[in-house]
């Protein structure tokens, strides 16, 4: 035993050294070759220069000699989104989860700092809101998706932090917020309610966390007594893994926290503070001290209104219609998807990009050269699923609900272990930014 875990723990402290140091090369050095150069005057376009858009952007970058490479993206900083439930716990400040765009970006890719407006996928342009048309010879969309706050009735994003509101998603300055409101129900106790949406999301796994390590703060602040926790959930179940869904409820049951299933979030009222959802049986009220409110998500207006979603799945969501395996568009040959705008049935978080990003690149070049990819993605998602400050659980699966577990023998998936905790604390971020690169 003192062997294995000795072993996992220099496995650990080795994976994080190597992604913090290729994470802090200079960009030119950071990249790697992933594969042959291939020499071209293609034009690729990327929207979005997220995680998937400019990992992809490296990789690209790296391997096609001559190629003009565009991203098209208006935000000027790059959020390390994983980071956002450790800032929404007090255990991060804001700024741990923030770099600047331009920071990834290679050499000889071209940044166009505007929103998309359209995509014209017969005349193959892209047009932004600032009236510039981009053609492409190849198109990837990597947007990222909308939180579409405004859903929520009687919610708005300036709440947050105030009157027991929390909302992490929103970035760091919310995440931040949400801590500043979340520890005054650590500090006062009272009902708490924890909430998801009804449609996809990223990371599935966050407001599980959230749910967790709230409660992990009350019992340390010897307040657990006081306060109600709730999860309360559109779905059936706490997981889209049955077998994590039965861990996620064992561990729910052992420390009392309240679950209330196929139950949406339909309004707050911040005054009264009375949450409605929607339920079988129609609306209910419930009262609370503190909320942590996620709003439904969709994709960008330009993705529907460009006719680029799926029409008969996750309808009035908007996902890119792609192939699950090969996320390559089902009408337009020459599209792809990755990231949390691509319409496959698992896939949107960090670690998932990891494993598309490559696909997306092997098919692409290999359009150019004029054959066909061979990598497929398999739905592989990784949710590190903190249940208390210092424990975590690594679960990984795919499209199958199958886990896959990337240390078998070594870290148990369904077990709260310390190792697992330092993967999410610690790692994670050098291997991310590792990924941005192009290196992992």
């Amino acid at each position: 035993m003192t062997r294995d875990f000795d072993s996992s723990r220099r496995a650990f402290l080795a994976m994080a050294a190597a992604g913090g140091a290729l994470a802090t090369l200079p960009g030119d050095q950071a990249r790697a070759t992933t594969g042959p150069v291939v020499e071209t005057n293609a034009r690729v376009v990327i929207i979005g220069a997220g995680a998937a858009g400019t990992a992809l952007a490296n990789r690209l970058r790296a391997r096609l000699d001559g190629a003009a490479i565009t991203l098209i993206d208006p935000r000027v900083q790059h959020l390390y989104q994983p980071g956002l439930t450790l800032v929404a716990a007090g255990l991060k400040p804001a700024d741990y989860v923030v770099s600047q765009t331009t920071d990834w970006i290679p050499a000889g890719v071209d940044l166009i700092p505007d929103r998309v407006a359209a995509v014209d996928a017969e005349a193959q342009t892209v047009s932004t809101e600032g009236g510039e048309t981009v053609a492409y010879d190849f198109l990837v969309l990597a947007p990222g998706l909308v939180l579409d706050h405004d859903a929520v009735e009687g919610f708005s994003l300036d709440m947050v932090g105030e009157n027991g509101i929390g909302a992490l998603y929103a970035g760091p300055e919310a995440a931040a917020a949400t801590w500043q409101a979340a520890s005054r129900f650590v500090e006062e106790g009272g009902r708490g309610i924890f909430t998801r949406p009804a449609t996809e999301m990223k990371c599935a796994g966050a407001p599980l966390k959230h749910t967790f390590l709230i409660e992990d703060r009350l019992t340390r602040a010897g307040n657990r007594g006081n306060a109600e926790v709730v999860y309360a959930a559109p779905q059936g179940s706490l997981f889209g893994v049955p077998i994590v869904a039965e861990k996620v409820r064992m561990l729910f049951d052992e420390r009392g926290i309240e679950t209330q299933m196929s139950r949406t979030l339909r309004g707050i009222d911040p005054v009264r503070k009375i949450a409605t959802f929607d339920t079988e049986g129609g609306a209910v009220e419930e009262g609370y001290d503190y909320i942590h409110v996620i709003p439904p998500q969709r994709a960008p207006d330009f993705v529907v209104q460009s006719g680029l979603h799926w029409a008969d799945r996750w309808v009035g969501q908007g996902w890119a219609d792609v192939d699950q395996y090969t996320l390559q568009h089902n009408r337009y040959p020459n599209i792809w998807a990755a990231g949390d705008i691509a319409g496959v049935p698992k896939g949107k978080t960090a670690a998932s990009v990891k494993w598309q990003v490559p696909v997306v690149e092997d098919h692409l070049i290999a359009a150019i050269q004029g054959g066909e990819g061979t990598e497929t993605y398999n739905g592989y998602t990784s949710c590190p699923m903190i249940t208390r400050i210092g424990r975590a659980m690594l679960i990984e699966f795919d499209y199958n609900n199958d886990l896959v577990p990337s240390f078998p023998g070594v870290i148990a998936p369904l077990e709260e272990l310390w190792i697992s905790w330092l993967m999410k604390e610690v790692a994670l971020k050098a291997t991310y930014n590792a990924m941005l690169r192009g290196m992992a």
